[in-house]
């Protein structure tokens, strides 16, 4: 497992790609501008709906505990682990009995102890369990996943930034991607909402919260948001949506 990786010094980089390069290992490495939030929602949403035609594809050749297990590789393999690295790294140093002033060096720090290891898996068995349980629905996850980057986006805007020194997320801080995060949260519920009417918006809600949740017990352990806690954030996001979604409606 990798720490949150400092400022590349190369030029900024806005727009589309921009966000690609930090949600993705796509995009290359140049440090992204504040201008890149707005296109967040957008990544989101084109990673669920490839994502979502995949599995749409997957359960027809594989019986659907397998093909929710390609899916949860695949997702891992889209977003080059960046995410999920990054709720390891949170679990590590949000969870554990810590002073505060030792919580941010072990988010920092490359191994992973037993809260990583502990939510990680968990969270991997709550995915692969939801995706085995629904029917393939690539509508919702274009709708998680639009909602797990627009909830980035929003935490960026009013979240102060909890580093001192120069994380990747920082270079996204100011004020751009306003009206991008009210078109983000009306995007991702008019997708869950083509895929079921009322369980749609209560799995975008759900994930909405979840993924809050992260970010207040970040803002209180260690003051704000690091790139970690957003990937965190995300991730859980992504996974309660899927929780959700899978209840017996």
């Amino acid at each position: 497992m990798t720490s949150e990786p400092a400022l590349d010094p190369g030029l900024p980089r806005s727009g589309i790609r921009g966000a690609v390069a930090f949600l993705t290992p796509f995009g290359g490495s140049a440090r992204p501008s504040p201008e890149a939030v707005a296109w967040f929602p957008v990544v989101g949403a084109a990673l669920g709906l490839f994502l979502g035609g995949f599995w749409w594809v997957a359960v027809k050749a594989w019986p659907a505990p397998l093909a929710a297990a390609l899916v949860v590789a695949g997702d891992l393999g889209l977003t080059g682990m960046l995410h999920f690295d990054g709720l390891l790294d949170s679990a590590d140093g949000l969870l554990a009995h810590l002073p505060r002033s030792r919580r941010l060096t072990v988010m920092s720090s490359p191994e992973v102890g037993a809260f990583g290891v502990a939510v990680g898996g968990a969270v991997l068995l709550a995915r692969w369990a939801a995706l085995a349980t629904i029917r393939p629905a690539p509508l919702l996850v274009a709708g998680l996943w639009c909602s797990s980057r627009t909830l980035m986006a929003g935490v960026m805007r009013v979240v102060p930034y909890a580093r001192d020194g120069g994380g990747l997320a920082s270079a996204f801080l100011g004020r751009a991607g306003g009206v991008a995060i009210v078109l983000g949260i009306v995007t991702a519920l008019a997708l869950a909402a083509g895929w079921r009417g009322v369980a749609g918006p209560a799995a975008i809600l759900a994930a909405v919260g979840g993924g809050v949740g992260v970010v207040l017990l970040a803002r209180r352990k260690v003051g704000g948001f690091t790139g970690d806690v957003l990937g965190a954030a995300g991730v859980v996001a992504e996974t309660v949506g899927l929780i959700v979604a899978a209840a017996k409606w």
